[in-house]
């Protein structure tokens, strides 16, 4: 085997009681009045860290969700780090691996004396039920398939630190799968536990720097530093117990009250800054991060299932009629650039598409005249006796979504088209939005930063975001298209890093040309943070970690 690599704005009486209760003495040390500044990490203290949106399921392959992915990263490990700068895959839990020529066969050395938070041992066996799990799904358990594992037939103990892989076909996006979010490792215990259980983070045993001490469900979230943790990435800046005692995870909806809690000294971090917000917290001399998710753009999808959306004349009419600019310059900051291809320029394999997706109303209105869609009395576009009238659903985790949707309802508009920007309650938006008829477009992204995020976008079996056959809808559907589908799994499946480049290039041309989706912009995580907190990182697509976090004096 060849080597792989080295080893809205509230009552004031509504916020002021949470800011209260936020300032419990005992949390904030910051107000010591004889505090002294230091250039050197101290250890104690906790975090306070509010967060936007609670998280909503905690099985590994479930947690892309930011909130999720947020909690996840503090209790679990992988087997891998991918380092946020070069994106190289270094050693973490494995101290080091093989890869055969083909990628069919992985097999990866531990590290010793790694265990979970219950005493159980991060051995090889815990290892392989847990890529088993994730390669695999448990319908028992309703475990779903992670979708950054491909092509995976099964495990093999070699020796108690020892675990190999073995894949179908080649697995190339496999090595730096084991250092995502999806691939925590946790404990035997956990991976009995039914997935409609995972939401709980107490059931959540993981190898990492922090344990739950404490949870209200949707509320609040306590961590406590694991006093014997010592197996961070070999290259990561700080090791040994995390130097944090703990982390308050407060969830907290409202951005004026999180905006509120950071300025008066009352929170040490919060994520989800909005565009508008981010003027005043680096005017007050607040820190403010960006990190790239790396992956595919926040853009507007169609489902070609619908007959409205079916013809690629209207497609493209409806790509040529968004402003994209307009989006950014009105809703956000520099710190959403503008997309100009399917994936963000920091993603790997990136083609520069921009001269494919410029905004042409003039074109736009010769395209859907030429498809037979003409102007009634009304302003609408009609075809015989169809209008040209299309549904979209919000999606909250998605940074001003609403805002962006509406804003282009309006451009569309202004070419006789009507868009709808629904709510909805959670079930009504889950489900209408898996049917193209009720729902023929939609707002999407996904960040991971390997080119196997495309396929976990669009392939029917992962997100399957075009809503194709053979994938989760809440119909039987018929759009397929076998090309896209074959350069998916070509992206998935070919070992030569240089040939699996040029089908990433391929398919972001044949997206755009097929105008299957519409990119706006690339999607940071914008996070807000108090000058005392010192050495927060992120993974390579955005999540906070905390593992080498402290707070300073003042």
């Amino acid at each position: 085997m060849a080597s792989e690599t080295r080893g809205p704005p509230m009552s004031l009486n509504r916020r002021d009681a949470l800011l209260a209760s936020l300032a419990a003495p005992a949390l904030l040390a910051a107000r010591e009045a004889n505090a002294q500044p230091t250039a050197m990490p101290v250890r104690g203290g906790t975090l306070i860290y509010l967060e936007q949106q609670t998280y909503t399921q905690l099985y590994p392959p479930a947690g892309g969700f930011y909130p999720n992915g947020g909690v996840l990263n503090q209790l679990t490990d992988k087997l891998t780090w991918q380092n946020p700068q070069t994106l190289e895959i270094e050693p973490w839990i494995a101290e080091s691996w093989t890869v055969n020529t083909d990628r069919t066969d992985y097999v990866f050395r531990l590290r010793p004396a790694v265990t979970f938070s219950d005493g159980s041992k991060v051995d090889a066996e815990a290892v392989a039920r847990n890529f088993d799990s994730f390669g695999l799904g448990n319908k028992e358990l309703r475990y779903p398939v992670s979708e950054v594992i491909s092509n995976y037939l099964h495990s093999e103990v070699i020796d108690p630190l020892t675990v190999r892989f073995a894949f179908s076909r080649p697995a190339p996006g496999f090595l730096q799968g084991t250092a995502v979010i999806g691939s925590g490792l946790v404990s035997l215990k956990t991976l009995s536990t039914p997935f409609d259980q995972l939401g709980d983070a107490t059931k959540i045993i993981g190898s990492g720097p922090f344990v739950v001490q404490r949870q209200n469900l949707g509320r609040e979230l306590v961590l406590a530093a694991r006093p014997d943790y010592a197996w961070g990435p070999r290259n990561h800046p700080h090791q040994g117990r995390a130097l944090l005692d703990g982390i308050r995870v407060v969830v907290t909806a409202e951005d004026s009250v999180r905006i509120g809690a950071l300025l008066a000294g009352q929170a040490h971090v919060i994520r989800q800054i909005q565009a508008y917000d981010e003027k005043q917290v680096k005017d007050r001399g607040f820190q403010l991060f960006a990190p790239s998710t790396r992956g595919v753009n926040n853009s507007v999808v169609f489902r070609p299932d619908n007959p409205l959306v079916a013809e690629l004349a209207v497609r493209r009419a409806l790509l040529h009629a968004t402003n994209a600019q307009e989006i950014v310059d009105t809703l956000f900051s520099p710190n959403y650039p503008k997309a100009s291809s399917i994936i963000a320029s920091t993603a790997q394999g990136y083609v520069n598409l921009a001269e494919k997706l410029t905004y042409d109303p003039a074109l736009a209105a010769k395209l859907l005249e030429e498809a037979g869609w003409t102007l009634n009395a009304q302003g609408l576009r009609q075809k015989g006796d169809r209008q040209l009238v299309l549904t979209a659903y919000e999606s909250p985790p998605q940074p001003r979504n609403k805002d962006t949707l509406q804003l282009v309802a309006q451009q569309w508009a202004k070419v006789g088209v009507r868009l709808n920007v629904l709510a909805g309650d959670l079930g009504s938006r889950t489900l209408d939005s898996l049917d193209p008829v009720r729902t023929p477009v939609a707002p999407a992204m996904v960040g991971r930063a390997d080119p196997d995020v495309i396929r976990s976008q669009y392939h029917p079996l992962t997100r399957n975001v075009l809503l194709q056959a053979g994938g989760v809808a809440s119909k039987v559907q018929s759009f397929s298209d076998a090309r896209l589908n074959a350069l998916l799994d070509g992206i998935a499946s070919e070992p030569d890093g240089p040939k699996r480049l040029d089908l990433v290039a391929e398919v972001q041309r044949y997206v755009i040309d097929q105008a299957y989706t519409i990119p706006i912009f690339e999607e940071p995580q914008v996070f807000a943070a108090s000058t005392r907190l010192r050495g927060m990182a992120f993974e390579a697509v955005g999540r906070p970690s905390f593992y080498g976090a402290w707070l300073a004096a003042r």
